[in-house]
């Protein structure tokens, strides 16, 4: 953006030491939006002071924050909600410069491999045998604990770049092949947990009345994309002293899946350092609620 007189008055007043002087003056500056970037970028290069470097990487991340709010707005309000770009969008908080264009590469190198694989005579367990054996063992997707010490374990870009994600970005990772491939899985209220289930090809939410469970084949574990049966299940509800509701076996829909990414990864930024990064994230999520 070309720095008017007004903008050059601004960056002047950045290092005021009178916090109203500077809440009023970033305002301003927010208020140009993300074309005032590079003007930023430029002065932060040539500020010699860390405090005024701070304050310049906090407009800068604040600009980034209001157009992700935008584009999260767009997503929720579309007609269809795609989860891999749901999913970008979750990234862009921590990754606002990231290049989509090699991830969507790289999802339709692994769709294509397991499409290859497929053909329309297998069991929906072969199926997910098919899927678990291309993604974990030939790309090698391994799974991490859900230990919110590492944000990377979330970004879709970063699961896919480093091979390693947790139940939920695995999870969401397993279900974008799924349904790229045209194969009935879906995520399910499982409390405290990410499960996939592979349901019946009849099976439609919006107008199925009965208990979901008995339009399920099986499950499968994002993490490790290991399948377990209606037993394996039955016997963790029992470990855990949980009463099976039919609640839990309703499957999310997208826009609840990246909410529930939003706030799991909110988790990673409780320190208070960055509890302002907790406290965006949330607001992201409640954009979705």
């Amino acid at each position: 953006m070309e720095e008017n007189r007004e903008i050059s008055a601004l960056f002047n007043l950045i290092d005021d030491p009178d916090e109203e002087v500077f809440t009023s003056v970033s305002q301003r500056i927010v208020h140009y939006g993300r074309n005032i970037i590079p003007n930023l970028e430029n002065l932060w290069e040539n500020s010699p002071r860390e405090d005024i470097q701070e304050r310049i990487e906090m407009l800068i991340h604040r600009l980034h924050y209001s157009d992700l709010v935008n584009d999260l707005t767009e997503w929720r309000d579309s007609a269809y909600h795609d989860l891999l770009f749901g999913a970008l969008l979750v990234a862009k908080f921590q990754y606002p410069d990231l290049h989509t264009a090699p991830v969507l590469q790289e999802m339709e190198k692994i769709r294509r491999n397991v499409w290859l694989e497929l053909n329309s005579y297998l069991t929906p367990l072969e199926q997910a045998h098919v899927i678990s054996s291309i993604v974990y063992n030939y790309y090698s997707l391994k799974g991490a604990d859900l230990d919110y010490t590492n944000p990377d374990h979330f970004f879709i870009h970063q699961v896919l770049q480093n091979k390693k994600g947790n139940s939920v970005s695995n999870g969401i990772l397993y279900l974008i092949l799924a349904e790229q491939l045209d194969i009935m899985v879906k995520a399910i209220h499982v409390p405290n947990q990410f499960v996939l289930a592979f349901f019946h090809t009849d099976y439609d939410a919006s107008t199925f009345k009965g208990n979901p469970q008995h339009k399920i084949h099986f499950y499968v574990d994002g993490k490790t994309g290991q399948a377990f049966s209606h037993n394996d299940l039955e016997h963790y509800f029992k470990r855990t002293d949980t009463i099976p509701q039919p609640d839990y076996f309703k499957p999310y829909n997208h826009v609840d899946i990246i909410e529930l990414l939003l706030k799991e990864l909110s988790r990673c930024f409780s320190s208070p350092i960055n509890q302002y990064k907790q406290e965006e994230l949330l607001q992201l999520a409640s954009l979705l609620h």
